[in-house]
């Protein structure tokens, strides 16, 4: 019988102290911020912060009599189901691929890893020139298949290149998580199943899909987090919330109205974006972890 092995400190306040320098970065960056966001959205600020007026929930208000604020709420709904269902799901199957592969694996992983080097804002701009209606090369090959390409005047499209580049830029990022967790499975299980006639399809569904579960589930919150706040720049420099405000997702509407100086405003629009994020986070724990094999 394995015997529970405990760590006893002699010093009731040495474990509070190994945790100190650890609580002091979560209040410092964390809770102290979170914290002035939820009193600036109640007061209403100038531009140069001499001012400040009390209001209440009346920037909270406001927001909910924004049309254009309330239409970001679905274009964000949109843009991050896509962002985390196609980046995970691609991710998968390319770490699939290269768990396979014998001759020049390492070539091949490392070209995929190559991607989450690039900053937001050059991925944006990258596929931006890549599809520009005028000198993307990738607009030409959609021309002459008789596409006609306009991120700048079609939404849809300008959805489809932000949606492209988000994914592109976190495929990296995922595809690691999914090639560790592959080379964690034990070969003998697979080898196991291959002999029992098994073909490859079902020894991934039934064997290492499952095992892979916590890695997804980890990477599910990871991508929904990601398409929520890391993605502003994408958007800015790929479609500028454009045509009109069809790609402005949430966070880029906050950003928007901040260096707009509506202080009190973007400071709402963080609080709101917190709180979703949150209660995304506990939904995700709650529900979709409990089918999780660990």
């Amino acid at each position: 019988m394995a015997v529970e092995k405990r760590v006893v400190f002699r010093s009731r306040w040495l474990p509070w102290l190994l945790l100190a320098p650890q609580g002091v970065v979560i209040g410092v960056f964390f809770f102290w911020p979170a914290a002035q966001a939820l009193l600036q959205s109640l007061q209403q600020t100038d531009a140069f912060g001499s001012s400040v007026e009390w209001v209440g929930l009346d920037n909270f208000r406001a927001l909910w009599n924004d049309p254009k604020y309330l239409a970001s709420f679905e274009t964000t709904a949109v843009f991050s189901v896509l962002v985390a269902g196609l980046g995970i799901v691609l991710s998968l199957l390319l770490a699939v691929f290269a768990d396979r592969v014998v001759r020049g694996a390492t070539l091949y992983k490392t070209l995929l890893i190559w991607p989450y080097a690039v900053a937001p804002a050059v991925a944006g701009v990258l596929w931006l020139f890549m599809f520009s209606p005028s000198i993307g090369i990738a607009s030409y090959w959609l021309h002459a298949l008789g596409i006609s390409w306009n991120s700048l005047l079609n939404s849809t499209h300008a959805m489809v290149l932000i949606v492209m580049a988000a994914v592109w830029k976190q495929i990296s990022y995922n595809f690691l998580f999914f090639l560790a967790g592959l080379a964690s499975i034990p070969k003998s299980l697979i080898e196991a199943a291959a002999i029992d006639g098994a073909h490859p399809w079902r020894r991934f569904w039934t064997i290492q899909l499952p095992l892979l579960s916590p890695t997804t589930f980890f990477l599910l919150v990871i991508n929904v987090v990601y398409a929520f706040l890391e993605t502003f720049a994408i958007v800015d420099a790929a479609t500028q919330g454009g045509p009109g405000t069809d790609t402005s997702i949430l966070v880029y509407k906050l950003v928007y109205d901040f260096k707009a100086l509506d202080l009190g405003a973007s400071a709402a629009q963080s609080v709101v974006l917190m709180l979703i994020l949150i209660v995304l986070t506990v939904v995700q724990f709650k529900y979709v972890e409990k089918k999780v094999n660990y």
